[in-house]
């Protein structure tokens, strides 16, 4: 079983800005009302969809709010993400920091109000 997130949402152009700019995502899939983007390892993607499209029912049809929603992205070495992102001049929601139970992490948001948790697991 795999797991694929997707956004609907007006704002297409970017969100495949954000997603490949800053976190090296490719597109796998893009026509004029979807978005498909991987990882740089292939290995999750996550889809983008114009709201009120007349080819989907209207369970996909809302464009999503903001809120409520975030994405854990695992990394190898968070400190040069974070580094790296900084140089890029990505909005950082959470400062670098560890927790208690083991993560090293900071936190961006996409355009569509998705927060994006990095985050490197330590043993607490």
């Amino acid at each position: 079983m795999k797991l694929y997130a997707g956004v609907v949402t007006s704002k297409m152009e970017e969100s495949k800005a954000f997603y490949s700019e800053l976190l090296d995502f490719d597109v796998t899939f893009e026509n004029d009302f979807y978005l498909l983007m991987h990882t740089p390892n292939k290995q999750a993607e996550i889809s983008f969809l114009l709201p009120d499209h007349p080819s989907q029912q209207p369970l996909f049809q809302d464009a999503f709010q903001g809120q409520g929603m975030f994405l854990t992205i695992e990394v190898e070495d968070v400190d040069q993400k974070f580094k790296e992102l900084k140089g890029k001049g990505a909005d950082i929601k959470i400062a670098l920091r560890d927790e208690l139970w083991g993560d090293r992490h900071f936190a961006i948001e996409d355009p569509n109000g998705v927060g994006i948790d990095i985050v490197e697991y330590h043993q607490p």
